[in-house]
């Protein structure tokens, strides 16, 4: 038989961090598995590249024989979700029929969480040679800097 362990105030406190912890990762987990639309069943996902500078965060996006105008991306608190739709050209008259066929079409979706602050004015996206780079400027984060508050006395009567 397991005798309960009484916790002291040190240990009580450091198990409600990692409790909290835990939380946070079920959260993430249920947000990376989530299917929203338009990320309907069916849907591929693409490729992403995620990178870190001084000034900015830089996504890239593999998309392939996508053009900008089948792209659409949207920011939230903490995520961006990046879709569109890779229509299939129709075959030529020379094809008859495909041997192998691996590219991916229709539906896709990308989301992808966001763990700074930027600047969402001024993001950029662009497409070059079927990669997509979308360019979040950093801004300073404000918090854990300290903030010096002068206090004020009574007057002197």
């Amino acid at each position: 038989m397991i005798k309960p362990i009484r916790a002291t105030g040190l240990e009580r406190l450091e198990l409600q961090r990692l409790r909290d912890r835990v939380g946070r990762l079920f959260a993430a987990l249920q947000e990376a598995t989530e299917t929203e639309n338009p990320l309907v069943s069916g849907a591929w996902a693409p490729p992403v590249d995620v990178c870190e500078t001084e000034k900015m965060i830089i996504l890239r996006v593999e998309l392939p024989g996508v053009s900008a105008d089948q792209i659409k991306i949207g920011l939230c608190n903490t995520k961006m979700r990046i879709w569109g739709e890779k229509k299939r050209r129709p075959a030529r008259r020379r094809i008859i029929s495909y041997l192998c066929s691996e590219r991916s079409y229709g539906k896709f979706g990308r989301i992808v969480p966001l763990r700074w602050t930027f600047s969402v004015r001024d993001v950029t996206a662009h497409m070059k040679n079927g990669v997509l780079h979308i360019h979040l400027p950093k801004i300073e984060d404000r918090r854990g800097n300290e903030v010096v508050i002068t206090v004020k006395g009574d007057a002197a009567e």
